[in-house]
């Protein structure tokens, strides 16, 4: 078996393919994107492939490593992420595997972070420290919103949007609402939340926490309307998917006040040009990405990533696979 892996991963993966027997694998031993020319040649009469959500895995690819020819079941190909729409061309015998809730708690926990670096203005704050901005304590200086007796919506109550909830809870939230494509009044019931209308949300949280998937029912659905709708002092934290937000019209909501501050792990394009009006303003927050970075969860997604991928290649049940 001869598999090919696309990027530098955690050495935990690694392992779990260099020791199978009979498995010899080659690796784009680097932090960056493996160029296409080099992704071309490395897939060439390869049976299995690692890759991550940034590869684009397409008909080129799949013609490289010579699977137009070999229409039988036995070849693998493994994410580091869900969603790998390329490989859904039926008639190869191709199986995809990904990585589905290793990294819900790691999301969650840098969804609270980025909500509260927002809403208490903390890269503001450290700046001025820095900058010399720090001469006196002022009353009203650097102040920001609290979460004691807040109401927060949440845009997509599944896996992550709950262990949102859940974190944020003890924080003294009085009051949850959510909304997406129906109620789940099983999982609200924890948090006492209340599904209600996009709009209605809007309009009475003063927290907006998004965590909902990309369809086009979503896509675009945080815009002008949804902004305008918002409280003055509320926070908005997007941390699923870029184009779930028209970033230009939440650019004139927070540069014209009509809400406090944004935080997002999330945007169109990524990575976003330093130019971008987004990184002009103070009261945005905006991280490259890394809501499952923590050594544990990228570990354990390439080292699931792994065993899909030598399952699929032995045909046996992969942990998770990709129906297709």
């Amino acid at each position: 078996m001869s598999v090919f892996v696309t990027r530098r991963i955690p050495a935990e993966g690694l392992r779990v393919l260099s020791q199978a027997s009979g498995c010899r694998v080659q690796q784009w031993d680097s932090e960056e994107p493996v160029p296409r020319a080099e992704l071309l040649a490395g897939v060439a009469g390869t049976s299995g492939l690692l890759c991550l959500l940034s590869d684009r895995i397409d008909r080129e690819v799949l013609d490289a490593a010579g699977l137009s020819r070999r229409d039988v079941p036995g070849h693998g190909l493994a994410g580091q992420q869900p969603g790998l729409p390329p490989a859904r061309s039926g008639g190869r015998g191709i199986r995809v595997g990904y990585t589905p809730e290793v990294l819900t708690d790691a999301t969650a926990e840098l969804t609270v972070a980025l909500l509260l670096s927002a809403c208490r203005r903390l890269p503001e704050a450290a700046q001025q420290v820095r900058s010399g901005g720090w001469t006196t304590w002022k009353p009203l200086w650097m102040c920001g919103y609290g979460l004691s007796d807040s109401t927060v919506g949440i845009i997509g109550l599944g896996r992550i949007g709950q262990a949102v909830a859940r974190r944020l809870k003890p924080f003294g939230v009085s009051r949850f609402l959510y909304t997406g494509s129906g109620p789940k009044p099983e999982s609200a019931a924890e948090f006492g939340a209340e599904f209600v209308p996009l709009t209605r949300l809007a309009e009475e949280s003063d927290f907006v926490v998004v965590t909902c998937a990309l369809t086009p029912a979503t896509q675009g659905m945080c815009n002008k309307d949804f902004f305008g709708r918002m409280k003055k002092s509320a926070v908005f934290v997007n941390t699923s998917r870029g184009a779930v937000v028209n970033q230009e019209d939440l650019y004139e909501a927070l540069a014209h006040g009509h809400i406090a501050a944004a935080g997002l792990d999330v945007t169109t394009p990524e990575p976003l040009p330093p130019e971008h009006p987004l990184l002009s303003l103070g009261n945005c927050v905006i991280l490259p990405h890394i809501g499952s970075a923590t050594y544990a969860t990228r570990s354990t997604m390439a080292v699931l990533a792994a065993q899909n991928l030598l399952a699929g290649l032995r045909g046996e049940p992969m942990p998770h696979e990709l129906k297709l």
